[in-house]
């Protein structure tokens, strides 16, 4: 599946979904309760969040696709296991990193 790249789209893939595909038993789920801080924080008016599955990620990679991919989950866990070739950008430090951000490309984020 071809995707566009936008400066108001941001291609999302939840943690739930790819660690727990990856590194975990199926029967495990995100806890929100892990990071309330960031539970119940809502996007910005300007983004447009897509969610696609792993399945979809490793497509368009396959695919020729070179989105930016942003892990945000701690630096322990990113350190633990993490998708080749992501970035570390732990929620907290998030905002500091959104000015790196290339915007010429889309971004995923888990």
């Amino acid at each position: 599946m071809k995707r566009t790249a936008s400066l108001h789209h941001i291609f999302f893939l939840a943690a739930a979904c790819a660690v727990t595909a990856f590194f975990a038993p199926p029967s495990v789920q995100a806890d929100p309760s892990r990071y309330p801080e960031f539970a119940q924080q809502s996007l910005p008016a300007d983004v447009t969040p897509v969610f696609i599955s792993i399945d979809e990620l490793v497509e368009g990679l396959k695919a020729g696709e070179k989105p930016l991919i942003i892990d945000v989950r701690t630096e322990e866990e990113y350190l633990e296991a993490h998708i080749l070739g992501a970035r570390s950008a732990p929620l907290g430090q998030f905002n500091a990193y959104l000015q790196s951000i290339p915007r010429d490309r889309p971004l995923v984020l888990y």
